[in-house]
């Protein structure tokens, strides 16, 4: 029953800049469901906190979704809702942007990979 569910999960989503969200749509991720809900957040300085933590709920409560891509910067105003996120699918990466360069130090995956190796 656990590997039909993962057959289901075929989608990335994406919650970033409007560079990094563009360039992922054109690579073809972009997707509306039979709910008319896309599975892309384009973040800019009018975009509440509010509203990506309710994108990222709700992608996270998705199905068809396997993998949330979300840049490092968009990443750090959810950073209270990424470190207590621990469900395998979807599967969460931060990423970084044309104009926010990538810090391992803040990445809640690569800290929870130091904590099982314990470096």
């Amino acid at each position: 029953m656990a590997s039909a569910t993962h057959k289901e999960r075929t989608l990335i989503a994406a919650i970033g800049d409007e560079d990094t969200v563009t360039g992922l749509l054109l690579a073809g991720i972009g997707d509306i469901d039979i709910h008319q809900r896309p599975n892309f957040l384009v973040v800019d300085a009018k975009t509440t906190q509010e509203h990506i933590e309710e994108t990222f709920d709700a992608f996270t409560k998705r199905k068809d979704i396997a993998i949330i891509l979300i840049n490092q910067h968009v990443a750090e105003v959810i950073r209270g809702i990424l470190d207590e996120y621990s469900a395998a699918f979807p599967t969460v990466l931060e990423i970084p942007s044309k104009d926010h360069p990538y810090d391992p130090s803040k990445d809640s995956v690569l800290k929870r990979v130091q904590l099982l190796f314990g470096d």
